[in-house]
């Protein structure tokens, strides 16, 4: 005969896996967060994001002159990168977040090339959130801090990505996944579709 002490140890065995599961299961919020100075709160579990793709050593200026090699990776939430999938241009809360690592060429066993130091450099993130700024996306540079101030719209990022982004001020020209995404859904910024076009008409 089974008592009521059986019964509760049974249930507890039960529902403790199942807390488990939800806890894992469900991923951090991604959504951005602010402190009460409007500064970007860091989302500390990017790298639990959507990886999109790895820069090495670029530069939009020509004149830029680096005295070392750099890797760049971009990370967008999850629910931003499904959205993108599926209309091919991002929806409202998007972040991206471009992590910088030092490039290595000697350790361990390797010979040639290099890969990503472990040490990261710098942190930028480019936010959507149409609430809190007036042209809708926003620049954040992080240094060593879990908070930055919003970039001033001055700033040359602002009118770079405005005159040569792919889609909605965002380079997804760089993402090799995202832009047939984009091509198919016919999101193309118009100015993206004519710099790409400029060589064939020379």
């Amino acid at each position: 005969m089974i008592n009521k002490t059986t019964v509760l140890l049974f249930s507890v065995m039960v529902l403790l896996p199942a807390a488990a599961f939800r806890q894992y299961a469900t991923p951090p919020s991604s959504a951005p967060e602010y402190t009460s100075d409007a500064q970007l709160k860091l989302p500390e579990h990017y790298r639990q994001w959507v990886y999109l793709t790895t820069g090495f050593d670029m530069s939009y200026n020509p004149a830029m002159q680096m005295g070392h090699h750099m890797f760049d990776n971009v990370f967008v939430n999850p629910e931003a990168y499904k959205a993108f999938v599926e209309t091919g241009t991002w929806p409202d809360k998007t972040i991206l977040v471009l992590e910088a690592r030092g490039a290595e060429g000697k350790g361990s066993i390797n010979q040639k090339g290099n890969y990503q130091g472990a040490e990261v450099m710098a942190v930028e993130v480019h936010v959507k959130d149409e609430a809190h700024f007036p042209g809708k996306w926003a620049f954040f540079g992080f240094d060593d801090g879990k908070t930055a101030k919003m970039i001033p719209t001055s700033a040359d990022c602002y009118s770079c990505h405005a005159a040569h982004a792919a889609v909605d001020t965002t380079f997804v020209q760089f993402y090799p996944t995202l832009l047939p995404i984009a091509k198919s859904k016919g999101t193309l910024s118009a100015s993206y579709q004519k710099e790409i076009a400029m060589p064939a008409e020379k």
